[in-house]
This record gives C-alpha cells, sequence and structure tokens, in this order.
C-alpha cells in the first residue's frame, strides 16, 4: 500500500524533483534524485509536509535524498483540539436555536423561561444537520492528511437562531480527490440527515385550511420537498397548506442549505467539487453561475442577496490551484460528482421565502 502512495507523492512533485533511484531499507523508502533548475529543496520538503509520510531530506552537491516513512497514524485519528471559543459559539448557538424554534413553536421564553423547552426538536434537528455537514467536511479532510479544525457554529439573532457552521482548512489541499471528497462529503452528510427529520417532521406536520390571512412565513418548495408532499399528503386540496413541525422545518433548512453550498462558485463546497471534476474549464462555468444569480433575483431577491455576499467573502468565483488537476479521475470518483450534482436539482428552491 505504501508503494502505491509512494509514487502518488513523487509524481506530484515531479515538477519539483526528479527521480533517479528508489530503495527501500529500514522500513523507510529512500529516493535519490535531483532537483528541477528553478526548484529549492524548501520546495520539496513544503510539498510533502502534507503527504501520507514522515519525510527527511539531505542534499549532496547536486543529488538529493528523500527517506520517507509511511505514517503510522493517520492523521484522521489524532486528537482534535477542542478551544474554548468552539465550546463557547456552540453552547452559545444551542442557546439562539432553542429561543428560535420556541418562539416558532408559539413560545414566549422571554417572559416564561419554561417555554424554552418547546425549542428543543427544532434545535437539536438543526445543530445535527449542520453538525453532520462539517463533521464531513472534518473527517474527509483529516483522512487526506489536510489540517482543519473541528466545526465553529455562529449563533445569530435571526428567525432560525444561527447563521450556520463552517471549518477551517489550515493547510493546502494538494491532491485532486481530496478536493473532491473534501467538498462533497458535507453536503451528503448534511442531505443524509436533513432528510429523515424532514420526512417525520412531515408526518407530524398539521393540514390547515388557507384563508386570506397568511399564515406564518411563506417556504419555497424544492423538487424533494414536492415528492415528499405528495407521497405524504396526496389528497392535499389546493385550499389547504401544511403548518410544518420544527422538525420538518428543520429539514427544509437543511436542504436549503445543502443546496446554498452547492451552488458551483468559488470555495462553496460546489466551486471544490466543480473544479475537481472539471479541472481548468471550472472558471468558466463558476461566472456563468454567478450571473445567473442575477435574473434568478427577479424570482426571488435572496438570490441577488447571495450573490453579493458570496463577492464580499469570497472576492472571486475561482478557486485556488491544485497541483495535480489534470490527473484524471476514476469512474467511482466521478460517481461522487453525479451525486453531489442529484442532490443539487432535488434540494434547488427557486424562490426560497416567496413574497
Amino acid at each position: 500500500m505504501s508503494k502505491k502512495y509512494l509514487k502518488e507523492e513523487i509524481d506530484r512533485i515531479s515538477h519539483l524533483f526528479i527521480p533517479h533511484q528508489i530503495g527501500n531499507g529500514n522500513d523507510a523508502w529512500i529516493v535519490r534524485g535531483s532537483l528541477t533548475s528553478t526548484a529549492t529543496l524548501d520546495d520539496v520538503e513544503y510539498q510533502l509536509r502534507q503527504s501520507s509520510f514522515d519525510v527527511q531530506s539531505f542534499i549532496q552537491g547536486t543529488e538529493v535524498t528523500l527517506v520517507m516513512n509511511i505514517k503510522e497514524e493517520p492523521i484522521l485519528f489524532s486528537m482534535p483540539s477542542i478551544s474554548k471559543i468552539h465550546i463557547l459559539l456552540f453552547l452559545t448557538t444551542i442557546g439562539t436555536t432553542l429561543l428560535a424554534g420556541s418562539i416558532m413553536a408559539g413560545g414566549n421564553p422571554f417572559s416564561t423561561f419554561s417555554d424554552l423547552w418547546k425549542g428543543l426538536s427544532f434545535s437539536v434537528t438543526l445543530m445535527m444537520i449542520l453538525g453532520f455537514h462539517e463533521t464531513g467536511h472534518y473527517i474527509f479532510a483529516r483522512k487526506h492528511g489536510v489540517d482543519a479544525t473541528l466545526p465553529y457554529f455562529l449563533p445569530a439573532p435571526t428567525f432560525i437562531g444561527t447563521f450556520g457552521a463552517f471549518i477551517k482548512i489550515k493547510s493546502p489541499i494538494y491532491k485532486r480527490k481530496a478536493l473532491l471528497d473534501i467538498g462533497a462529503s458535507g453536503p451528503i452528510a448534511g442531505f443524509l440527515v436533513a432528510v429523515p427529520a424532514l420526512i417525520w417532521g412531515l408526518f407530524h406536520s398539521n393540514v390547515v385550511t388557507v384563508t386570506s390571512e397568511q399564515l406564518g412565513i411563506q417556504l419555497g418548495d424544492s423538487l424533494l420537498m414536492k415528492l415528499l408532499t405528495y407521497s405524504i399528503f396526496p389528497t392535499l386540496l389546493e385550499t389547504q397548506d401544511i403548518i410544518l413541525h420544527p422538525v420538518a422545518f428543520a429539514g427544509w433548512i437543511g436542504l436549503l442549505v445543502t443546496m446554498l453550498n452547492l451552488l458551483p462558485i468559488g470555495q462553496l463546497d460546489g466551486g471544490h467539487i466543480a473544479y475537481a471534476i472539471l479541472g481548468r474549464k471550472f472558471d468558466r462555468v463558476a461566472k456563468i453561475a454567478w450571473f445567473m444569480l442575477i435574473p434568478m433575483a427577479f424570482i426571488s431577491i435572496n438570490w441577488l442577496v447571495w450573490g453579493i455576499l458570496i463577492m464580499l467573502l469570497m472576492r472571486t468565483t475561482k478557486h485556488p490551484p491544485v497541483a495535480n488537476i489534470d490527473e484524471p479521475l476514476k469512474k467511482s470518483e466521478k460517481r461522487i460528482g453525479w451525486i453531489s450534482l442529484i442532490i443539487f436539482i432535488l434540494c434547488f428552491i427557486p424562490a426560497p421565502f416567496p413574497s
């Protein structure tokens, strides 16, 4: 197994290092070669820092020797660092989502503290969806030797009590396959939690007759939402509507978050996936995807807000380069891209909050 990884790592630094001889001794691979004309030993060491090997390098004249030991303990199983800010943000977000869920359920936690527990089902469900989404990213980042933090949850004074969650990637992603896995794992994990939550919540939701008065927040329907609604409420009339159970609403939010993250733009999850699949063709696709948000704003102003936020936070629709982006992906790896595309189509909501 380590020989396969060795070849991958040597191929990855082929623009810096030309191998002349590869041998094995004392449970380590010994690779002798020379640097390319513009490379330095520091360049080679930097590229190999996040590899599957512990590397020692030596230079004598023009000959470079790399002593490469396979890491005994994958970075996946190393103890993650849980900072005070992680704990504080997590607990605060539980509090704000409890408040939001309580108010959603008709409680008044500001005057009656016990009403806070009315928001428990919404809070737990939403935190699970966000948590699984970010943990998916984290696990595959660590699996591929990419240094990443545990999820940061973001409390907010919004009607759902949060701005979501994120992990911070602290080292470069060098491999195309790693970029694909890291990008797709979050949306897929969150989707797999959101769908059962939505189904359970729909079974516990109430059907009401629509009157001239607007009932709460109006929500847009995705293709998946329409399919589930038709399956669970086949006799629903045009004069009727569904008051979502808090768990169903959290599941709907999960689908919305998944859809927005899968947009093929910049460093969104969809940007990671699309860049890994399309390679150098990605920049054009990303620009088209962002400009498509402008006509979408005529359907729902939410798209204009999202497009502006993307440009404010990312500054560009492009994706940072990956060293081996021209290396072909296997068919099994491309299936991950197709799965992500199917999830995006199922979750796509033309007007998330119709006016």
